[in-house]
């Protein structure tokens, strides 16, 4: 059995009080996550907004359909609200988070005497990196929306594509949030799941559980897969318990098979296994950089 601590959590757990950041690479992470979300809420008589940007309302409502749902009903009784943030809370100016926060809580107010079980908002938030005014403002407005959503019967996930904004940037969005979705899997066993992820605004891959001579191939598939993204590849080894020589030689042999110019970073690894790299010389290969975990003085 896993058993690690982590702000992520899977876009079916999402409940009351969260306010999660979904930063996401390939549109159809987006898609996954924005249809599941929207459909969840739908089926559990919440109050459901999305706000398009990159996308259009209509290429939403199509992705609802193409999950087999007919989202007419919902949209003329109005439960469903599918529109753009150009054309509703940055249509009056200048972005103001104390108004964004205002109009949300009475978004959920109104959600609950309406008679419904919850709200929910789900927005498309590329419009930051227009020449928007007030968008200089959006990280002190995710630190203030978190009161909206705390305690109440209401949640929202916010997207951010992460091949448009600088990590750094990323990052500091991210951390206002009081989590993040996690992406989908690309291993889940009993001992191990392997989960692309983010860290410090950057594309990582966690390691959560034991690698052993078992699941060394399930790691040896996921770098595999890690080999097609840009630039070095992080491999974040914070939920890592155990991992054995073949995990070892899957890190090695991935760091090999990079072009000059990339390295594989393992970082956050204990300091015990950090040293027994060290001693027997796996982190000589020069596309290869080991970290170790930094222990509390």
């Amino acid at each position: 059995m896993i058993a690690y601590d982590t702000r992520e959590r899977a876009v079916g757990e999402t409940g009351h009080g969260d306010h999660l950041c979904l930063a996401f690479t390939d549109d159809a992470e987006q898609r996954r996550v924005a249809v599941a979300y929207l459909l969840d809420g739908l089926r559990r008589g919440e109050r459901v907004m999305y706000f398009a940007d990159r996308s259009t309302p209509e290429q939403v409502l199509d992705w609802l359909r193409g999950a087999g749902a007919d989202p007419a009903p919902a949209l003329a009784k109005g439960q469903l609200t599918v529109t753009t943030a150009g054309g509703s809370y940055l249509a009056g100016g200048p972005f103001d988070p104390d108004a964004m926060v205002a109009t949300l809580h009475q978004e959920v107010a109104g959600s609950l005497r309406a008679g419904y079980t919850g709200f929910r908002v789900s927005g498309e938030m590329g419009w930051v990196l227009r020449d928007t005014p007030g968008a200089e403002r959006l990280g002190e407005y995710e630190t203030k929306v978190n009161e909206v959503f705390t305690g109440r019967p209401a949640s929202a996930i916010c997207q951010y594509d992460a091949r448009r904004f600088d990590p750094a940037v990323l990052h500091d969005f991210d951390r206002r949030h009081s989590g993040s979705v996690e992406q989908e899997p690309l291993h889940t066993g009993s001992m191990l799941r392997l989960v692309p992820s983010f860290r410090d605004g950057q594309r990582s891959l966690r390691v959560v559980g034991d690698v052993d001579h078992h699941s060394a191939q399930a790691l040896a598939a996921a770098l595999e897969t890690t080999l097609d993204w840009p630039g070095d590849i992080i491999v974040d080894m914070s939920g890592l318990q155990f991992i054995d020589l073949a995990g070892v030689r899957a890190l090695v042999r991935a760091a090999e098979r990079l072009p000059a110019g990339r390295c594989l970073h393992v970082v956050d690894l204990a300091p015990m296994l950090s040293h027994v790299m060290h001693v027997v010389g796996w982190d000589q290969v020069p596309s290869l950089t080991v970290t170790a975990r930094e222990v509390p003085a």
